[in-house]
């Protein structure tokens, strides 16, 4: 009776991960409710504190106070702790804490940190961490002395150091948090210095861990004796390069198509200033959050646009958020093998396997539905337009942080319903399906008899 007990308190990783967001969102939350935590002369009521703490580990963006006047440095502190976290993972950061500490890693420890790096495998898994840890520190830590050249001499040694640090991991972690002002980056539309540093940031970030040692590995074998086959990336990385590089080109032209006439945004700048500010348009809708431009401005083609390019995300195995290139790109290459009457889909001459196209059906079908459900609950809340309450909630479940102009005055529904949306945004909406869903494996034994439906 005991064992039986036993195995029905035992949390898979479907379970265990959002649990751990959840758990570090209450733990931010408490912190940033401190009274030192807030500035002298303001209040930070608890879902101010909740709404903090979810954005900052769900490294989303989206704020409902100024982070730069509203909160102490300590709580400043905090958030860039809770942006890190969000960012690494909480399974990863907690791995690496058990390493560190020289403590046993158990099966159970591997499996879980393989799931929440959506690894096929636990074979070399804690180099990978190890890299993983080495990667992204080193990457912060160039960008942050990247960004001190803009920022020391604008705003002294300390200060300027301070916010090319919080910026450096705020960009790279994909959360567009800042502490410059109330404008995010619009102060520095002429700078094409922070812009590049941001985006470049901003890309890394997106592109997976994955694809960073590949490029490693294929680099550090480059001119050496060795095969052609450890030379060549392998086919994820080449797709997920190639899907990087399409959709920031294709974003930024069609930003530049709707908004190079348009006085609330680029109409006045110069035409290379038009072609900058639509390159890093197109990068900060997939999932950075950071904006130079007035987002309230965007005619509504750009604002759709921005909707679509946020649901896509960045790619797997990264700091980016939405669905996820590699995600939309196997359900587009199943459509067309389909169209095209092939038996298998077929990526880079290599077979797609049926698993991972139900896979990521499942994953852009619950969180299109969640996306479109949010909407419907923001618009019975609040009563924003159509366009300002896409934008918001596209937003909110991509993890991306853009607004239009709404977020500091929803309603206390509404500000709830968007932790709701960034919570499930940063965990996966079919996590959620697979935290309750029951795992009856014996069921896949049973062959049933065809059924007779008509579709299209």
């Amino acid at each position: 009776m005991e064992a039986k007990k036993k195995n029905q308190l035992k949390l898979t990783s479907a379970q265990i991960i959002p649990l751990g967001f959840l758990g570090v969102i209450i733990i931010g939350t408490l912190l940033l409710l401190l009274p030192f935590s807030t500035a002298s002369g303001e209040h930070t009521s608890f879902l101010t504190a909740l709404f903090t703490s979810a954005t900052s580990v769900c490294v989303t963006g989206l704020v409902v106070v100024d982070t730069y006047s509203h909160w102490s440095l300590f709580g400043k502190i905090v958030i860039l702790l809770l942006i890190q976290l969000g960012g690494l993972g909480i399974v990863a950061v907690s791995s690496s804490v058990l390493l560190l500490l020289r403590k046993k890693f158990l099966l159970k420890d591997r499996v879980l940190l393989r799931d929440s790096f959506n690894l096929s495998s636990t074979q070399g898994l804690l180099r990978f961490l190890l890299q993983v840890i080495k990667g992204v520190f080193t990457v912060e830590g160039i960008g942050a002395v990247l960004y001190a050249f803009a920022f020391i001499p604008k705003y002294n040694v300390p200060k300027g150091i301070w916010f090319s640090v919080f910026h450096s991991i705020s960009a790279f972690c994909n959360a567009g948090i800042d502490i410059l002002g109330p404008d995010s980056l619009i102060p520095f539309a002429h700078d094409p210095w922070v812009l590049i540093v941001t985006m470049l940031l901003i890309i890394v970030g997106g592109l997976g861990y994955f694809v960073w040692f590949d490029i490693s590995t294929s680099v550090s074998h480059f001119g050496k004796y060795a095969s052609r086959e450890d030379k060549r990336l392998s086919e994820h990385s080449r797709t997920v390069l190639l899907l990087t590089a399409a959709l920031i080109a294709s974003g930024a032209v069609l930003v530049f198509l709707f908004e190079k006439n348009n006085p609330a945004t680029i109409g006045s700048f110069s035409f290379g200033e038009k072609l900058l500010h639509s390159l890093f348009q197109s990068v900060t809708f997939r999932t950075a959050g950071f904006c130079a431009i007035p987002q309230s401005g965007l005619t509504e083609p750009s604002s759709l646009l921005g909707c679509i390019w946020m649901f896509i995300g960045g790619s797997p195995m990264g700091t980016a958020g939405g669905v996820k290139t590699v995600t939309v790109f196997i359900i587009v290459l199943n459509a067309v093998s389909y169209i095209r009457n092939r038996k298998e889909t077929l990526l880079f001459g290599r077979h797609v396997s049926s698993e991972l196209v139900q896979k990521s059906t499942a994953i852009v079908s619950f969180s299109l539905l969640v996306t479109v459900v949010m909407v419907f609950g923001l618009l019975l809340t609040d009563h924003f337009s159509l366009v300002d309450t896409l934008y918001e909630m596209f937003s909110a479940t991509g993890t991306v942080g853009l607004s239009r102009g709404i977020t500091q005055i929803l309603s206390p529904a509404g500000r709830i319903l968007v932790i709701i949306a960034m919570y499930l945004g940063r965990i996966g909406p079919i996590s959620i399906a697979l935290f309750f869903g029951q795992d009856d494996q014996r069921k896949n034994y049973i062959r049933h008899s065809d059924g007779r439906f008509y579709v299209g």
